[in-house]
């Protein structure tokens, strides 16, 4: 399959952070990008080279428009977590995909998965997701990306980070994470679509090495130059914070994967595989600290000298 013909690709997700990441790589490199979008004109993101067709995944019929003429496709479910409405949007996806003959889909669970069940709708609904896919003939590549460095990149993290040295998030400071950008993710998600001999496989995709608090606290110290220290943060704290952006029901479905962390049942999810992934997808995650270094830090300083003009 790894052709050098231009690619069709639907991007189910490409107006927020992962699947835009997605889509602004794939036009990078040439590929015709297509998404869905329930947002008018005037209020999209900027994806430049991306078609965008109006319509949402509940609707099967836009689906389908969505992925007429499509030759592959990148799916990442959108923050919602009840059971039905994520069956629905795999479904309408899956019986687009099937329709329009899809060569291969990419499905990013946007989280590791448990291996067993485990009640918490941000794992359950998307391990019922990826069966769905599965189930539906269309050749299909699964990615399970731990967590992303862009979280810290924030109002939540930045000026804590800039100003105090305080890296806080809802991981357990002793918890071994292979965090990864969006961009990692991207490089990720175009090697799944292209490389040959790959339908069916799952991969844990992460960053190059599995950091616990102080080790990611210690990077992000070398990147930015100065002292920062690691601070575990409640997840019911987090889940609050959340839930003043994007309100009581999504901040529940994304906190619960911190809260299930938070409990040690199954302390190594987050980790590396051992370079499998990186290895069979040929990929080169960049180090923590450079991309540190990448992100324009000073828009949370405190002090006016360090704001940019």
């Amino acid at each position: 399959m790894s052709s050098q013909n231009p690619m069709r690709v639907a991007v189910v997700g490409a107006t927020g952070f992962q699947g835009g990441a997605v889509a602004r790589l794939l036009v990078e490199r040439h590929h015709r990008v297509r998404t869905l979008t329930r947002r008018p004109e005037g209020d999209r993101p900027p994806l430049p080279g991306a078609e965008f067709v109006p319509g949402e995944l509940a609707a099967p019929m836009d689906v389908r428009r969505l992925f007429e003429g499509v030759t592959h496709a990148f799916v990442t479910m959108p923050l919602v977590y009840e059971r039905g409405r994520v069956r629905a949007y795999a479904e309408n996806v899956a019986r687009a995909a099937r329709e329009a003959g899809v060569e291969r889909l990419v499905f990013s669970t946007n989280t590791r998965m448990p291996q067993g069940p485990t009640g918490v709708p941000a794992f359950e609904t998307r391990r019922l997701a990826e069966q769905v896919l599965r189930d539906s003939g269309v050749p299909l590549v699964v990615v399970r990306p731990p967590v992303y460095l862009d979280n810290l990149f924030s109002p939540w993290n930045g000026p804590g980070l800039v100003n105090e040295g305080v890296l806080a998030y809802p991981l357990p400071a002793a918890a071994p994470t292979a965090w990864i950008s969006h961009r990692d993710l991207a490089e990720a998600a175009l090697a799944a679509l292209t490389r040959d001999g790959l339908d069916g496989r799952t991969f844990d995709i992460g960053g190059a090495l599995s950091l616990t608090g102080a080790d990611l606290a210690a990077a992000f110290g070398r990147g930015l130059g100065r002292a920062v220290r690691y601070v575990p943060l409640r997840p019911e704290l987090f889940e609050r914070a959340v839930a003043q952006l994007l309100g009581p029901e999504t901040a529940a479905g994304v906190a619960g994967i911190y809260h299930y962390l938070a409990t040690g049942a199954d302390p190594l999810l987050m980790a590396g595989d051992d370079g499998v992934s990186a290895d069979v997808l040929g990929l080169a995650p960049a180090p923590v600290e450079e991309w540190v270094t990448r992100q324009p830090w000073q828009v949370w300083s405190s002090d006016t000298e360090e704001q940019p003009a």
